[in-house]
């Protein structure tokens, strides 16, 4: 009898971009720039056969977190109901294709988050996911002048195309809510970034694959690319990669240009990989006694 089954094969983008504009002073043509840059990268991600595609933290703008100016409180807007997600909405109804959007999300004046929404192919608003861990650390990575904590635990969009998660940034550098997503039923986790040499580049391809093996998911890491004036806190090196339930990286961008990534994601791996280790059968979880202690 021939074996009837399919495989759920997902073609996923990660869209890695340098900043635009090095004049700071007009943030409305900064956002409108970079919206401009992103949209033909999105529409590339589609021609190549993409069913999801996801965006860099903050990606209308720049990694504005290496000073603390309140002016930078004017580019955040509501999620769902700003311009930028409703213009994404559109899009991804266009390309029928997912989409992870982080944005610079206001919920009131004065409570602000980095947030990333989590779009359908048919332009539905899903959901989002704010970030829970802000750094506040020099050389240049003030979060907790410009966002509030996340609040809303650690979701998972079912979509058609599989089960999304979202970790942002720093985020990745927590393997508790890594494992939350994985006992939420994510399947594909996107961790959009703004990291830099010197600082973090050494557990780039280290804390992710170590998340995919321990949780046995996929995970696409995305790091936008360039150094931005005035600060210049460091090269944003990009290397955007999608890495399997093994820990195996199976696609990865250069470190200085701006660049579509594309990978096809097997999710039957995940099953593969869980039924040779039950990380999730043996867990132990009321001996580890300290961790949910605060």
């Amino acid at each position: 009898m021939a074996d009837t089954t399919q495989s759920r094969i997902t073609r996923a983008a990660l869209i890695q971009a340098a900043n635009v504009i090095s004049d700071m002073s007009d943030l409305g043509a900064i956002k409108e720039a970079m919206l401009e840059k992103h949209l033909p990268l999105i529409q590339e991600a589609a021609d190549r056969g993409a069913k999801v595609c996801c965006l860099q933290e903050i990606f209308a703008g720049p990694y504005f977190c290496a000073e603390q100016d309140k002016r930078w409180y004017e580019l955040a807007e509501p999620v769902p109901d700003g311009p930028t997600i409703k213009l994404m909405q559109d899009v991804a109804k266009k390309h029928g294709m997912v989409m992870i959007v982080p944005v610079y999300e206001m919920e009131m004046t004065g409570v602000y988050y980095n947030t990333a929404a989590v779009i359908d192919q048919h332009g539905n608003y899903l959901g989002k996911y704010r970030k829970h861990h802000l750094p506040h650390c020099e050389p240049g990575f003030w979060e907790k002048f410009y966002f509030t904590p996340g609040n809303l635990g650690y979701p998972v969009f079912d979509t058609s195309f599989g089960k999304i998660g979202v970790y942002l940034c720093y985020d990745r550098h927590f393997p508790e809510g890594a494992r939350e997503l994985g006992l939420n039923g994510a399947e594909i986790v996107f961790n959009p970034s703004a990291t830099v040499a010197g600082l973090s580049e050494y557990l780039w391809k280290l804390e992710q694959p170590a998340h995919a093996v321990a949780n046995q998911y996929f995970i696409g890491a995305l790091n936008r690319v360039g150094t931005e004036a005035p600060w210049n806190i460091g090269e944003f090196y990009g290397t955007s990669y999608f890495c399997d339930p093994r820990g195996q990286i199976i696609a990865e961008g250069s470190r200085d240009k701006d660049e579509v990534v594309i990978a096809d994601l097997d999710l039957d791996m995940i099953r593969q990989v869980r039924n040779v280790w039950q990380f999730y059968r043996d867990r132990r979880p009321e001996s580890y006694e300290k961790i949910a202690k605060l």
